[in-house]
């Protein structure tokens, strides 16, 4: 698989915003909803990418020309349908939480912001109904309110529904429900296409598949129908091992529990040194995490111990630290205390069974899991943390990590293509984006096959 950016990349050339343009947005939306300030625009233009050194060296410095913070999805429609009058490229916007670059204008133009548009819709039994600008906080509570959770959130739970499915992947309740492309996350999307006159188009299940973490490129999420599932308490287990080996053989076997937990995660102990303080993370061993069904916890317990973790701490309301100890999180954690530190995505046995080995392939590289499915793919997936030297160092990694059998999706890249079907993406985006205004220069250019 490759890797990194290409060196003769072309990136999309910023087009001149045309004369009366925001006036013509500030007569949909409204004056106080067009935004023109120089700080605002750069606030607008910039996501988590900072979190990668080659990103943070190889992204232009480019500002979006204005924002925009539609009210609804007639007004959402109206601002896509005068943005392709004009030709003015259009970067739909979540929170901004994203860490590969999936919310910077590359081509300048206009960046659409949906925090307006976070009503919750309609709640039925399995599924909440919900505007792009959604948190996941007000998603969950309001699922609760019903009886219900949500079957996956994302790590940063302030994130927008409309920016996960966009950008994001997985993160709680992945180890039952797998990743958003696993199709058992999402019932169905309301999509935005780029045209003269955009009407939105819902697509169910599998459909909604290529609107999934394709970064707005096939269109504009307007809103969403997630899964949900009857609420169960769930309680923190913290444990920890004297070797990362034996906490991730402890994981594995509490992911074969039934219920399945929530959250598991793993980190060895010279990165629990980067990680808040916390009495049941002790320094120098490695940390088992869990968040437990509350009427499983005595069975999860029985594992580890019998696996050899001691038990550090059982908190009955400690699942919210545990979400902001996971996926991701942990190398923003990680970065406040040591900023020249960079990771790599990473995924297979060689995670549990040889960590040594995928740590020796990078200098004074630090292992952190996650427990992902769904069955009967139950692992781990994970990050793999380690000071930048330059990009050749980190590529002779990635290349070495992949002799060993570890498989690495690539975070210094903003291009789409990293799951695969690329071929399936650039036809989607060339029936609903045929200017090709929508998050230009996400989607590798197509290359002619020779002969």
């Amino acid at each position: 698989m490759p890797h990194g950016l290409p060196p003769d990349l072309v990136l999309p050339e910023p087009r001149p915003l045309p004369a009366g343009f925001a006036d013509r947005l500030a007569g949909i939306v409204g004056t106080d909803h067009v935004e023109l300030d120089p700080a605002r625009r750069l606030e607008a233009s910039r996501d988590h990418a900072w979190l990668s050194p080659v990103l943070t060296a190889r992204l232009p410095d480019v500002v979006a020309d204005l924002v925009v913070a539609p009210g609804s999805t007639a007004e959402l429609a109206a601002v896509i349908g005068a943005a392709h009058e004009a030709g003015v490229p259009i970067t739909a916007r979540g929170k901004g939480t994203g860490n590969y670059g999936q919310a910077v204008p590359l081509a300048a133009g206009m960046v659409v912001e949906t925090d307006r548009m976070n009503a919750v819709r309609d709640v039925g039994d399995g599924w909440i109904d919900a505007g792009p600008g959604t948190s996941f906080v007000r998603l969950e509570a309001a699922a609760r309110r019903h009886g219900q959770q949500l079957r996956v959130f994302p790590s940063t739970v302030s994130s927008t529904i409309g920016g996960f499915l966009a950008g994001g992947a997985g993160g709680t309740g992945s180890i039952e429900h797998g990743f958003l492309w696993d199709g058992r996350t999402v019932a169905s999307v309301d999509v935005l296409p780029c045209w003269d006159a955009p009407e939105v188009a819902t697509f169910l299940g599998d459909d909604a598949l290529p609107y999934v973490h394709t970064y707005g490129t096939t269109g504009v999420v307007a809103g969403a129908r997630v899964l949900t599932e009857p609420a169960r308490s769930w309680t923190a287990v913290l444990a920890g091992f004297d070797d990362v080996g034996s906490a991730g053989r402890a994981g594995l076997a509490v992911m074969a529990l039934d219920p399945v937990p929530r959250n598991v995660s793993v980190d060895d102990a010279a990165l629990v040194g980067c990680l808040p303080a916390d009495d049941a993370m002790p320094a120098g061993r490695a940390s088992l995490r869990s968040i437990v069904a509350t009427d499983a916890v005595d069975a999860h317990l029985e594992v580890v111990r019998s696996m050899g973790g001691r038990i550090e701490a059982v908190r009955p309301d400690g699942a919210g630290q545990l979400v902001s100890l996971s996926f991701n999180h942990v190398t923003l954690r990680a970065k406040r205390v040591r900023p020249a530190l960079c990771h790599l995505q990473v995924g297979g046995e060689p995670l549990v069974e040889a960590p040594d080995d995928v740590r020796a392939v990078l200098p004074g590289a630090m292992l952190h899991l996650d427990g992902r499915g769904p069955a009967p793919d139950v692992g781990f997936g994970g990050l793999l943390l380690s000071e930048f030297v330059d990009v050749d160092t980190l590529y002779e990694g990635v290349d070495r990590l992949r002799d060993i059998g570890v498989f690495v999706v690539d975070p210094h890249t903003w291009m789409l293509g990293g799951h695969g079907g690329v071929d399936e993406l650039r036809s989607v985006a060339a029936h609903q984006d045929p200017a090709g205004l929508l998050n230009p220069g996400k989607i590798p250019p197509s290359v002619p096959v020779a002969g």
